[in-house]
């Protein structure tokens, strides 16, 4: 065998690298290096609300930011790219049960769509659904099952045989399980009396067509069982959640009270450091309104990092604001 010239050495060891990078291992580790953290990042900008009022532009450019440098990219198309492939088709999980205000901004969807566009996506191949169409609908989004990206409820198109979600035997959506190939969960962070908060794991929740039957011991250890299913976690390529305006208490409805504008997206692809982020984020606002912290009930988080779903601490997160 001829032996490896430096420069083609070099070239393998980069592309391997960035293979690495694509599949979120971050930078390849030498033997006897730590872990690698997981990368959470964060874009904040004052402009992006008003009076409670979303700024559809500035969003916009907010997401595209904070994908940008979750990939380590600088072009919105490249960075989409690293994690959608055009031959996708890719399922949008947005959060709406409780209408407008305890929802997914339609202009936080608009701009995941067109980033699925960017990476060369059409649109009736891109699906933005949630458990039912009437909660979708009083949540900004207009139903559409014709030409274009789909707008729908999974209705009554749940899997006829059940799947085993620790003690519950849930139907999975055929939306996840059948017609899309990648899934990029939007959720929006609310306060929940049971949970202790809702964000990335906790929106599956409209993934299977009993969630009544999975909230027992505060939704754990449910949750992370549900998040550990293979049509959940094989498929799920990325995170962007909305924290907009998210709700200190009282949800998962909205009060209006308790709805603040933290004037945040944030974007990841571990599900367990984004929530966790996310939590924080939330308590510190709870500290500020003198309510005790979502931590002390978030049980179901700390399991599924147990489980191996991703990091629930703040040492193995690198946190990066842009």
């Amino acid at each position: 065998m001829r032996r490896m010239q430096r420069r083609e050495f070099i070239g393998q060891t980069v592309a391997a690298g960035v293979a690495w990078a694509a599949l979120g291992g971050g930078s390849p580790r030498r033997p006897g290096e730590p872990k690698a953290k997981s990368l959470v990042v964060k874009a904040v900008r004052q402009e992006a609300t008003r009076e409670k009022k979303i700024n559809a532009a500035v969003v916009r450019e907010m997401v595209h930011a904070a994908v940008c440098r979750l990939a380590g990219k600088q072009k919105p198309e490249e960075a989409w790219a690293t994690y959608i492939k055009k031959d996708d088709v890719v399922g949008i999980k947005v959060s709406s049960k409780f209408g407008v205000g305890a929802a997914t901004h339609p202009e936080v969807t608009a701009a995941i769509v067109e980033g699925c566009r960017m990476a060369g996506v059409p649109d009736d191949k891109i699906i933005v659904w949630d458990y039912e169409d009437k909660h979708l609908e009083i949540s900004g989004y207009t139903i559409n099952r014709g030409p274009g990206v789909k707008y729908t409820g999974v209705n009554d198109g749940w899997e006829d045989q059940p799947t085993a979600i620790h003690t519950c035997q849930g139907r999975l959506a055929k939306i996840l399980t059948r017609e899309i190939t990648a899934l990029v969960n939007a959720p929006i962070l609310k306060s929940h009396p049971l949970a202790g908060f809702t964000n990335c794991l906790k929106n599956h929740y409209g993934s299977f067509h009993n969630p009544n039957e999975a909230h027992g011991g505060g939704c754990d250890p449910f949750m992370a069982h549900l998040n550990n299913l293979p049509a959940i976690r094989r498929k799920s390529r990325l995170m962007v959640s909305d924290v907009l305006l998210p709700v200190a208490e009282r949800g998962p409805q909205a009060a209006p009270q308790f709805v603040w504008e933290y004037k945040g997206i944030l974007a990841a692809t571990d599900p367990v450091a984004i929530d966790y982020v996310a939590m924080k984020i939330l308590d510190e606002q709870r500290a500020k309104i003198q309510k005790p912290p979502a931590e002390t009930k978030a049980k179901c988080l700390f399991t599924a990092a147990q489980m191996g779903l991703g990091v629930a601490d703040m040492a193995k997160i690198d946190l990066v604001a842009v």
